[in-house]
């Protein structure tokens, strides 16, 4: 938790000569500008312009000038880079050039979901579980149909190929300050998890986009291309974003279940946010990714499960995103959804202690189901109220049109 003098000087005493400023656009996509060690100061004073209209759903060329302000609590080494000449990252919060925050800066939007709860006397906490699998790299870098290994859940080495790998990125990731609970070989063939230890809002989703670049980084740099999409390969599991949530009120009254009674009854709405591609929809109903909107305790077939856990480690779990959503809009939409619900004291229904899987007919027919294509789940977005609420237009415009 730097502050922008001991930035400056840990910059000076470190041999630092870049520092790239990090953003993202609104569908999580992680975008950064490099400068030198001697504009840093500047940056801090004035902040960094960039062109808007070259990014997606930033604006276009009629009002194109945003400028980056660099968070100097977000400072971290990324440490696969050179030691002498090192570079850092740091986020930033986005603003027009009058000082006004960009209204379409994701991680804006969860800074004031996080306010909105604070001021309801409660806090969450998140956890994040992102899958991705492993392809090789031909001899021009580009990637191949051909898995790194054939292993499946939790298998050792030598079936399981990945353990190196995920070794890499985990000692890379407590280099810069991210603490994975654990890491395993999942049941596709090249595929792979790691989990993180549960933190504040706003960290979550930070470690959320550093995962991705540090997974990505360090694949690359051994040969192989990490992929996050939900369904990279036809009749395997897809990759889901698990995201774990818990809720505590500061007058001590148990809120997790209003809070997951919020997201239940919203989650249609917000689904186009989580899962936003077409292959999202394909991953929806097969290989433990859920289809029906219903919650239980332990049960992998359902959209929320109640893991078996105790003390801090006790949570709700989210089964329904994929690791392309933007981790900023997924937290605030289920901040939202969970505040709703607390303050309407919404009931939580009963649980679905059964296998969707294999239920019959006549039993699922009392349930709900996600949207089952892209098309029907930017529908229910753009006719939602809750979205129009919570998020503003030209977001809800980019993922819906």
């Amino acid at each position: 938790m730097y502050s922008e003098s001991e930035v400056i000087e840990f910059v000076k005493e470190e041999d630092v000569k870049f520092i790239k400023l990090a953003f993202c656009d609104v569908f999580g996509k992680q975008k950064n500008v490099s400068i030198t060690d001697n504009e840093l100061e500047r940056a801090f004073k004035t902040g960094v312009a960039i062109d808007a209209s070259a990014i997606k759903g930033f604006g276009d060329e009629a009002k194109s000038d945003l400028f980056l302000h660099p968070d100097p609590s977000t400072l971290s080494i990324l440490p696969w880079r050179p030691e002498h000449g090192r570079v850092v990252r740091m986020f930033c919060d986005i603003t027009y050039p009058d000082g006004t925050p960009f209204e379409c800066d994701s991680r804006l939007i969860l800074k004031k979901a996080v306010k909105a709860a604070e001021k309801k006397g409660l806090t969450f906490s998140f956890g994040s579980e992102l899958e991705f699998y492993l392809f090789k790299l031909d001899e021009n870098g580009n990637k191949t149909e051909e898995l790194y290994d054939n292993a499946g859940y939790m298998d050792v080495a030598p079936e399981d190929k990945g353990e190196n790998i995920r070794r890499e990125i985990c000692l890379t990731l407590e280099q810069m300050g991210i603490y994975p609970e654990s890491s395993h070989h999942e049941e596709g063939a090249g595929q792979n998890e790691i989990d993180f230890k549960y933190s504040d809002a706003l960290s979550a989703a930070d470690n959320a986009i550093t995962f991705r670049q540090v997974v990505s980084a360090v694949a690359y740099r051994n040969g192989l291309y990490a992929d996050f999409s939900p369904k990279p390969v036809d009749n395997a599991p897809g990759n889901g974003f698990h995201i774990n949530f818990s809720a505590k009120s500061k007058s001590g009254i148990d809120v997790m279940q209003n809070s997951i009674a919020g997201v239940l009854s919203r989650i249609e709405d917000c689904t186009v946010f989580m899962n936003n591609s077409e292959n999202s929809y394909k991953r929806f109903g097969v290989n433990k990714a859920p289809k029906f909107i219903a919650w239980s305790k332990e049960n992998r077939s359902e959209l929320i499960r109640i893991p078996a856990a105790e003390g801090d480690y006790k949570r709700a779990e989210l089964r329904s995103p994929d690791p392309l959503a933007n981790p900023y809009l997924a937290f605030a939409l289920i901040i939202y959804s969970a505040i709703e619900g607390i303050n309407g004291n919404e009931k939580l229904s009963a649980p679905a202690d059964f296998n969707m899987y294999k239920a019959d007919e006549e039993t699922l027919k009392n349930y709900k189901t996600l949207p089952e294509t892209l098309i029907k789940a930017k529908q229910k977005a753009a006719a939602s109220e809750f979205i129009k609420t919570h998020l503003p237009k030209a977001i809800i415009s980019a993922y819906t049109k």
